[in-house]
């Protein structure tokens, strides 16, 4: 089991929100279950997650009336994909640094009303050059979640329900991720790609606005090193020292991998399922929604499960493992299209197990002060790969080998196993 590094040497502190002494809470919470302070964090945190994701795949269902429209290829409007997540990676890494040193919630909530406003500016864009830059700000806007909502949790969480934490913020994006596709087609169907952007950048923005009010649930101060067990203060480690530890390259490369399978199913599954297994955009775009009813069923399950556990390791690597045979299955399978989505749907289940895990994982590796950077850095490999996957995905369907599209979704998953016994046996610190 990797120790968290924040943890050696120190007594445990009550998350921000509660000023009662340690045993006092402990007892408190063993007698009512959650305490109320950290309900309204989830549900502020999780909200900003929904948003995130639910305009993250506004524009895959709109890829087709868009390419007719604006005159695109595939690929060109993978770019479009690409240059939005180049921008979120890098921000993110950014972003990750600025809350460990001012805090979160300010940089959360710009965040969302930025990406919502870019998205909704898409909806007016004459041509699709225009469509570019409006990529790069929605981008910038989208690199401040993950720092920003996984150091809030760390801060205002109890360690003992950290997984579970875990789990319902990535349940939160995951039901944005099974509307977006839903709310874009149908908004389109009926007036147009353009209405749909406008709309669903509109939505968020009004729901930015909202989270103003409930802006004290998102507080958390910015980290400070805890003192050890004899009193002397520890040193935050800096940015260049973060990024040369060896397990937080090795959970970089585990975000990237699994991003450039995750960016397959979501935003090329839909036309790779009606080119190549004859599906109808109807079935298609369902596909997209089961597969992220699977994921939260499958982090509801391993959200409970890291927290009884200490091989969160091999709960990732068996989840890995039975995703990849999974997806490869729908890239060979000669079946009728309704199989192919109901593998895509198991596909999900275990890609979710994985997941609280492996943000416990990345938790416990983080050392005091830095968890910021550290949450920044790795979830940076998760936009380096959603920028390298659409650009693949792309490439292949101009070439119309859209069973490939499954092949290429299931390769990295193989190679993220290793990934993920590498950040077991390479613990920070």
């Amino acid at each position: 089991m990797i120790r968290p590094a924040v943890m050696a040497g120190r007594r445990t502190r009550a998350p921000a929100g509660h000023g009662r002494e340690d045993g006092e809470v402990s007892m408190e919470l063993r007698a009512t279950g959650w305490p109320a302070a950290e309900v309204s964090t989830l549900g502020a945190v999780g909200v900003a997650h929904f948003c995130s994701h639910f305009l993250q795949l506004a524009l895959a269902p709109l890829f087709l009336l868009m390419r007719a429209d604006l005159g695109a290829s595939f690929f060109a409007l993978g770019v479009v994909l690409s240059v939005f997540y180049l921008c979120s990676g890098i921000g993110q890494v950014v972003a990750g640094i600025l809350v460990d040193r001012f805090g979160a919630d300010r940089l959360l909530l710009g965040g969302l009303i930025l990406q919502g406003t870019a998205t909704a500016a898409m909806g007016f864009a004459p041509h699709y050059a225009m469509l570019v830059p409006l990529a790069a700000l929605a981008g910038l806007g989208n690199s401040v979640y993950h720092p920003a909502d996984l150091s809030i949790l760390s801060h205002r969480v109890a360690p003992a329900r950290l997984g579970r934490a875990f789990a319902a913020h990535v349940i939160a994006g995951s039901i944005g991720f099974a509307l977006s596709p839903l709310v874009s087609a149908a908004i389109a169907t009926g007036y147009g790609w353009r209405a749909a952007l406008l709309a669903m950048g509109g939505i968020v923005v009004l729901i930015g606005l909202g989270l103003l009010a409930f802006r004290s649930a998102l507080k958390a101060q910015p980290a400070a090193v805890p003192h050890s067990a004899g009193g002397q203060a520890g040193k935050a480690p800096g940015f260049l020292q973060v990024l040369a530890m060896p397990v937080v390259l090795m959970a970089f490369l585990y975000f990237l991998l699994t991003s450039i399978s995750l960016s397959g199913f979501q935003s090329f599954s839909i036309v790779a399922l009606q080119e190549g297994y004859g599906a109808t955009v109807a079935l298609a775009t369902l596909a997209v929604a089961l597969y992220q009813v699977g994921n939260s069923i499958g982090v509801a399950l391993g959200g409970a499960v890291a927290d009884r556990t200490s091989q969160h390791h091999r709960i990732a690597m068996g989840g890995l493992a039975a995703a990849c045979g999974l997806t490869f299955l729908a890239a060979v399978l000669q079946a009728p299209p309704e199989v192919v989505v109901g593998l895509i749907a198991a596909v999900g289940v275990a890609m979710g197990l994985t997941t609280p895990s492996r943000d416990v994982l990345v938790r416990s590796a983080a050392p005091a002060g830095a968890i910021g950077k550290v949450f920044g850095v790795v979830y940076s490999g998760y936009d380096i790969g959603a920028l390298l996957g659409p650009l693949m995905f792309g490439l292949l369907l101009d070439h119309h080998l859209p069973r490939l599209v499954f092949v290429g979704a299931a390769v990295p998953l193989g190679l993220a196993i290793l990934t993920a016994f590498a950040v077991r046996r390479r613990p920070a610190g």
